[in-house]
């Protein structure tokens, strides 16, 4: 890879990772409700690549599903999740979604692994649950429960779209906004009476937080993500992308003072470990697309 394409890399993975810290500053701090902050983030993706709707593809049914998925069943499930959790564990569990997408192909698709990917699921799962743990309420941290919530759906959505041919990018982009703007205004509606008046509360810091969101992630980042994809092999880019978890618990600590003792070390490291064995033994490009639902994108 060049100099120039990994220093490419390296911004999207720290645009994927301030995303993260800025989406639960969002839904903690500034208190914009979840399905609002997603909705709207989804209103300003569609509007910029409208154009890109049509012809649809077919069959359409399957890319609204595939949509539905992996936009708004995954951002809802993931942003209240980030109510209750820490951007760096979150960072962490949203792993869960390689493995999983990979036993989900193996269900549906009919496809093998072997055993060395097999340990790699394995670690990924075992650190991610000890990062889900919480020793002090003898339970699994409810947040972090949403956020593999919202991997699962990813993943099923990942799985669901290998079945689909000659989908570009913003096209992609233009049908997951369509299929997930209207559920996810009408369940912000009907359980987030008042988040308009939370959102003007949050005042432009808010608006510049959703811009960012909509703009520089999902259209930027995710743009400048496929291109690379097309031009490396997958297994570098994906040990490559490893950088957004790291890049997330970074910043948690640092902008969040997120908690970092033994056990979220340990398991942050066991799990960043065993996706790293899967990455290095795949050889198929399909199981990126996580990458672009997996950073709160």
């Amino acid at each position: 890879m060049s100099l120039r394409d990994f220093g490419l890399l390296l911004m999207v993975c720290l645009i994927w990772a301030a995303n993260n810290v800025l989406s639960k500053y969002v839904v903690s701090v500034m208190h914009v409700p979840p399905l609002f902050y997603a909705a709207l983030r989804f209103a300003i993706v569609l509007a910029c690549v409208f154009p890109w709707l049509f012809p649809a593809p077919r069959p359409l049914w399957r890319l609204v599903v595939v949509a539905l998925l992996m936009g708004a069943v995954n951002f809802a499930l993931l942003f209240v999740g980030l109510t209750m959790a820490t951007p760096s564990s979150a960072a962490v569990v949203l792993q869960l979604g390689i493995p999983m997408s990979i036993l989900l192909s193996m269900l549906l698709l009919g496809e093998r692994i072997r055993w060395r990917r097999g340990i790699g699921i394995a670690l990924t799962f075992t650190g991610a649950m000890t990062v889900m743990w919480d020793p002090h309420g003898v339970a699994i941290s409810a947040g972090l429960l949403f956020v593999a919530a919202a991997a699962f759906a990813g993943s099923l959505g990942s799985v669901l779209m290998k079945q689909l041919e000659g989908v570009k990018p913003l096209q992609y982009q233009a049908w997951v906004g369509f299929s997930s703007l209207a559920p996810l205004a009408a369940l912000s509606a009907l359980l987030e009476p008042h988040a308009a008046g939370s959102a003007l509360a949050a005042g432009w810091p808010f608006v510049a937080a959703v811009l960012f969101s909509a703009l520089v992630v999902s259209l930027l980042a995710h743009s400048l993500f496929y291109v690379l994809v097309q031009r490396y092999e997958a297994n570098l880019i994906s040990a490559l992308t490893l950088m957004t978890p790291l890049a997330t618990i970074a910043l948690g600590v640092a902008v969040m003072k997120d908690p970092f003792g033994l056990r979220m070390a340990v398991g942050s490291a066991v799990a960043l470990a065993g996706v790293l064995i899967i990455a290095l033994r795949g050889n198929q490009v399909w199981p990126l697309l996580l990458a672009l639902r997996n950073r709160a994108q």
